[in-house]
């Protein structure tokens, strides 16, 4: 019996999503049955749900894209991976009790990563990797808005790692000075424009998750590149001037564009990045108690990630 949250109509997550019991059909050929221990709240989970891009999604649909399980059924040339944790990827929706993956796709759980932090290891390292990988920051001035997310963190970290000449970011609160502190990366509030407008004039690189009001104050000076990530604000801007040249980062457009051997190649980047220490803690839920995940996930200043659990 496999428990699911499905959308049969596009709305508000909380209004249209509902848990649904049923058994699971027969496993399709080369895939693996994934028996799910943790799977993320993200906005990238939420936003499909609302209709923002029904021009590509087919109803009906289980929520979720990311999480970690052990795999419990695979074709004979995938068996070495039964009773290993998997992440079951480019798939079905992971907000559900078992989740058939395609095997080519799944990938291997080092013995090193918690489960908690593995079910976090795609959305948000695969984007911030892509990105730095894309708009290479060595040398570079970089700027980075959303500072209290792990994807923030992330793209921090890495244009560190890959010799950004600074790194600068824009945080609503202090909740997250102490990591910020420990890299060295200058933090600046998020309502103080005239700071913000200073170091976007500086910038050779702004990775933004907010859009709206934000995004438009910092694309007002002529820095060089604004990579648009997310519209976490719920607003859209309009760039006004030439420059900054704007980018429209998709994570599944650059997907698109990348081998199997490049895909499964890529975690091996990623792993080494995820310190505990350094992501959002966890707040874990039971999974039939998703409603009030959601609402954790949307408490403002939040500094906590919730985790469904399938115990």
């Amino acid at each position: 019996m496999n428990r699911a949250l499905f959308y049969r109509k596009f709305g508000l997550p909380e209004q249209v999503l509902t848990l649904e019991y049923a058994d699971k059909s027969s496993l399709k050929e080369n895939c693996v049955r994934v028996q799910i221990l943790y799977a993320p709240i993200n906005a990238s989970d939420l936003i499909p749900i609302t209709g923002a891009y029904q021009h590509r999604i087919i109803l009906p649909q289980i929520a979720g894209y990311e999480g970690v399980g052990k795999v419990i059924e695979a074709p004979l040339s995938y068996q070495h991976l039964i009773g290993k944790r998997v992440l079951p990827l480019r798939g079905e929706g992971t907000w559900q009790s078992l989740v058939d993956s395609p095997a080519e796709y799944a990938i291997p759980v080092p013995d090193y990563i918690e489960s908690k932090i593995a079910a976090r290891a795609y959305i948000n390292p695969v984007a911030a990797w892509l990105m730095i990988k894309q708009f290479l920051p060595k040398g570079k001035h970089i700027l980075v808005t959303a500072a209290g997310s792990d994807c923030a963190k992330l793209l921090c970290k890495l244009a560190i790692k890959f010799a950004a000449l600074s790194v600068t970011v824009i945080c609503r609160s202090d909740n997250h000075a102490q990591y910020y502190n420990k890299y060295a990366i200058k933090h600046i509030k998020q309502d103080d424009k005239q700071t913000i407008e200073y170091f976007a004039r500086q910038a050779d690189i702004v990775f933004d998750a907010v859009g709206g009001e934000l995004a438009e104050t910092i694309l007002a000076p002529d820095s060089s590149e604004f990579v648009s990530y997310g519209l976490l604000s719920g607003a859209f801007f309009q760039p006004k001037k030439r420059l900054p040249k704007v980018h429209w980062f998709h994570i599944r457009y650059y997907l698109n564009q990348i081998s199997q051997h490049q895909w499964l190649k890529m975690f091996d980047d990623i792993w080494p990045i995820l310190d505990v220490n350094d992501l959002n803690r966890v707040s874990l839920f039971k999974f039939n108690d998703w409603q009030e995940a959601i609402k954790t996930y949307r408490q403002p200043y939040r500094n906590n990630k919730p985790l469904l659990t399938f115990d």
